[in-house]
């Protein structure tokens, strides 16, 4: 009988938002792969277990030997519990490559959700959560960094990044540079602990907020690009948008007047764009 993975999301700040299966499948397991052994016993103490099962060391440094070693005790039929540090394993944290590999080896995969970072910083953050993506830690290389923001100017979803906090200000002034100091974001630190804190406000403000040192675990959220914004940079949407009202009816003088004012450029760039074939604004 081949066995289950599960894959047990832990408490991102209080241990009482931990759901009573994890205290569960962790007291129940025959194996517990965990990022932090140490703070894998920190919250069974907290949950008031003990872990009857083996416990393993899985982190980044040893995933790649450790996973076929987890492989062959879900293929001799024991269940196995993964768990890293804070959320869900796998997002940001170790598991994918065991995901993978269990898949491979048509293992039964299942999950024990709980809190999310990422969901709990876009609920605070009072920006747009119809669609969002999740960015999760940038590159920490100067350049690598600047064009990764560079290929996310345009996006127009809301977009969540996790961050160190040591380097929390240099992330927000790369931002800043690449998305514009005015582009609204939040920074979210130590969700759901005591000294819990969310600072709203232009990327600039962050900036200089960020300058008096962050602690604690911190997520940023930043708004997507401004619709108005982009079809002020590109030409060719000028000329779209001004055809699209001329043929609902609009006359060509009253299509290039909205969509100025829709774009916030003045009415000649727009005339220009329209009448001057190859001209930008």
């Amino acid at each position: 009988m081949v066995g289950v993975l599960v894959l047990a999301a832990t408490p991102i700040g209080r241990v009482a938002d931990a759901p009573p299966r994890l205290a569960e499948e962790l007291a129940n397991a025959e194996v517990v792969a965990a990022e932090d052994t140490r703070r894998l016993k920190r919250l069974t103490d907290d949950l008031g277990i003990v872990v009857g099962g083996r416990v393993v060391s899985y982190f980044d440094g040893n995933e790649a030997a450790r996973t076929p070693m987890l492989i062959e005790a879900l293929e001799a039929g024991q269940r196995v519990v993964l768990v890293t540090d804070a959320g869900m394993p796998s997002v940001s944290d170790p598991g994918y490559r065991l995901v993978v590999a269990a898949l491979e080896a048509e293992v039964q995969i299942t999950v024990v959700p709980g809190p999310s970072a990422v969901l709990t910083a876009l609920a605070l953050s009072g920006l747009p959560v119809d669609r969002f993506c999740f960015e999760g830690f940038l590159p920490r290389k100067a350049g690598e960094r600047a064009r990764r923001l560079e290929s996310l100017r345009d996006e127009p979803r809301t977009m969540v990044f996790f961050e160190a906090p040591h380097r929390t200000q240099v992330t927000l002034a790369a931002m800043a540079q690449g998305f514009g100091e005015q582009r609204s974001a939040a920074v979210c630190r130590e969700m759901t602990k005591t000294h819990e804190e969310v600072r709203r406000g232009p990327l600039a403000d962050l900036v200089t907020w960020a300058g008096e040192g962050v602690r604690g675990e911190v997520t940023i959220v930043v708004a997507g690009a401004d619709p108005v914004a982009a079809l002020a940079q590109d030409p060719d949407t000028l000329r779209s948008a001004v055809a699209e009202r001329e043929a609902e009816g609009l006359s060509r003088k009253e299509a290039i007047m909205e969509v100025a004012k829709l774009a916030g450029v003045p009415r000649r760039e727009v005339y220009q764009v329209v009448h001057v074939p190859g001209s930008a604004t």
